[in-house]
């Protein structure tokens, strides 16, 4: 039942990732589906928040759901941190403490204090929730920096298809919002992201679905530098044919 709640969170609050979980092995759906779950409800807290200081105690919320498992005793009944607490170790808790500490960027109007600060957002809301959902599934350590790279590029190709709305609510989400320097901050994700062959064989098999959730990162990057004014536009998207077919393509043949 708790696991049926996660999977309507993730349908409701993202989409993409419901559907690259739905894409992967039912087994693989438990870990996915509730640490997806954790994330809507981290990344809502500052959507959902009449002020800042409520968005803080939502936060802080996750934080002790997080502390709790990591410290291995009784974690609190909630339909989401219960079966969380199924599928994480100390370790993994430990981590995803850092991406609720960098959500609170979400909760003020002030802009990112520099390029440093954007990218260890990206990296954490990003890179680091892949590389849990990849441990959790059998990833090893020496997959890591490789897995990281391809969350940090998914995570920024849906923060830059998020730009429009940002910017309506108020707030700079960009370091450099000129063409160039959204071409050139494209461009350097694009490089570090690893050749899909590579990838595939640096992960293990059983934990590939979580390189799913990345599988719009290569084209939607590489129309941002082709198109950089599809950012401001709000157009940074594919159409939901071209969604289908690369998931499909990504599930049997690898990101």
């Amino acid at each position: 039942m708790s696991l049926q709640a996660c999977a309507d969170i993730v349908a409701k609050g993202d989409p993409d990732r419901f559907a690259a979980a739905m894409a992967a092995p039912v087994a693989a759906r438990k870990v996915l589906f509730a640490i997806y779950a954790f994330n809507v409800e981290v990344t809502r807290a500052a959507w959902v928040a009449s002020e800042p200081m409520i968005g803080e105690m939502r936060l802080q919320w996750w934080r002790d759901v997080l502390d709790e498992i990591a410290q291995g005793g009784a974690v609190r009944s909630h339909e989401v941190a219960t079966p969380l607490a199924q599928v994480l170790d100390a370790e993994a808790a430990q981590a995803l403490d850092t991406l609720v500490q960098a959500r609170r960027w979400d909760l003020y109007s002030e802009a990112f204090a520099d390029a440093d600060h954007f990218d260890d957002y990206i990296s954490k809301t990003g890179g680091v929730l892949m590389w849990i959902c990849a441990r959790l599934l059998g990833a090893e350590l020496q997959a890591a920096t490789k897995v990281t790279a391809l969350g940090r590029s998914a995570a920024l190709a849906r923060f830059l298809a998020a730009v429009p709305e940002l910017e309506a609510r108020g707030r700079i989400p960009l370091v450099d919002g000129r063409t160039d320097a959204v071409q050139s901050l494209c461009q350097k994700a694009l490089k570090a992201l690893p050749p899909s062959g590579e990838l595939k064989m640096a992960v293990r098999r059983s934990a590939h679905p979580a390189l799913l959730e990345g599988w719009q990162a290569y084209p939607l990057l590489s129309r941002a530098v082709q198109k950089p004014h599809l950012v401001g536009e709000g157009s940074l998207r594919l159409s939901e044919f071209e969604k289908r077919a690369r998931l499909l393509q990504a599930s049997f043949f690898g990101i």
